[in-house]
């Protein structure tokens, strides 16, 4: 019976006797432009992300041919930069699209095992005060220790079309929170709530709220606008400012929260397989929020390397529904006297 090529130049790949690999590409062999042009990023990050990521790629197996950790990652790097399994990038590192496919997953779960180590706050109270002296440099506003918002990523539908992921737009999403510093580097990433939730919603339920009223609230808060609703450790804008001392608050506040705003966009631009432009991830729910957790981790690794020019450009086709901003009464009256209090501080 004959084999179709594309699985036996796959199976080939991967499986075979023996432990030797197979490689076309090698990145000695091409300029650092054609690298960044193609995958995103630069020779020497990448060769970074060989060593962080090397022994989860090269996981012991009787299969031959194996594809190598270099390899692996340039695959990965190109469908999350550009969004697509094209084929002649799978013929320029001398693998097939199924291969491709394979080692986006494996790079993948290699990324998310390490969110941890990437995406967390600070500990030490001189990290901490350095957090919120960054913030404060940017519009005056005191005690931020981040600034909390939601953004939607497409997806396809469910294989049981569950509705709890259909957005108010009619989009199947997951609802992403994320938190971020003064820099845009992520202190937090909850990937996985499905799109039907609204970001109230989100957040009520988030593992973060959890965090922040048992241990992280020290002396600050997180800024979230106004789909939000007012606590003790998350600031939110005023509905209706009337004194100067409120608009002076309101500016502070929108002025600082943006870089939430333009975290996003950065993300969206430099990861194209989150802005939609090529369609919706095409995966189940699970597999996409690990593959936008992943693309967070790759976003923190690329500050943390320079690699940190914000974005202010369109991104095409994003999914993200706009909220609904009503004025969300608050129900804790210590979060009023706290936002007073502030107010009265720092802005009358």
């Amino acid at each position: 019976m004959a084999v179709p090529i594309t699985i036996l130049d796959c199976d080939l790949l991967l499986y075979g006797r023996g432990h030797r690999t197979l490689d076309r590409f090698k990145l000695e062999n091409v300029t650092d432009e054609y690298l960044v042009s193609t995958y995103g990023f630069p020779r020497q990050f990448i060769y970074y992300l060989v060593d962080l990521l090397g022994v989860s790629l090269s996981r012991p197996t009787q299969r031959s041919r194996a594809i190598s950790p270099e390899t692996q990652i340039l695959a990965a790097l190109g469908f999350y930069t550009s969004g697509s399994f094209q084929t002649r990038m799978g013929d320029a590192i001398g693998i097939s699209q199924a291969s491709m496919s394979r080692c986006v997953a494996n790079v993948t779960e290699a990324l998310v095992e390490r969110a941890s180590q990437f995406i967390h706050f600070p500990e030490d109270e001189a990290a901490v005060q350095s957090l919120k002296d960054d913030f404060y440099s940017l519009a005056g506003m005191p005690g931020v220790l981040g600034v909390v918002d939601c953004t939607h990523v497409a997806i396809k539908a469910p294989n049981a079309e569950d509705l709890s992921y259909v957005n108010r737009k009619g989009l199947h999403s997951l609802n992403c929170l994320m938190v971020c510093d003064a820099r845009g580097v992520l202190l937090s990433a909850e990937t996985h709530w499905p799109g039907s939730l609204p970001d109230c919603a989100v957040l009520q339920q988030a593992a973060l709220t959890n965090r922040f009223e048992t241990e992280l609230h020290k002396d600050g808060w997180l800024l979230g606008d106004s789909s939000f609703v007012l606590q003790t450790w998350l600031m939110t804008p005023l509905h209706i400012p009337e004194t100067p001392a409120e608009y002076r608050y309101n500016m502070a506040h929108s002025a600082t929260h943006n870089v939430i705003e333009r975290t996003f966009r950065t993300i969206r631009s430099r990861f194209r397989c989150l802005d939609g432009s090529k369609g919706t991830l095409q995966y189940s729910p699970e597999k996409s929020s690990h593959i936008i957790l992943a693309c967070c981790v790759l976003h923190n690794i690329s500050l943390k390397h320079g690699l940190d020019v914000w974005s202010s450009s369109a991104t095409g086709h994003a999914e993200q529904p706009e909220e609904e901003y009503t004025k969300m009464e608050p129900l804790d009256s210590e979060a009023c006297r706290v936002r007073q209090e502030l107010l009265l501080t720092h802005f009358s």
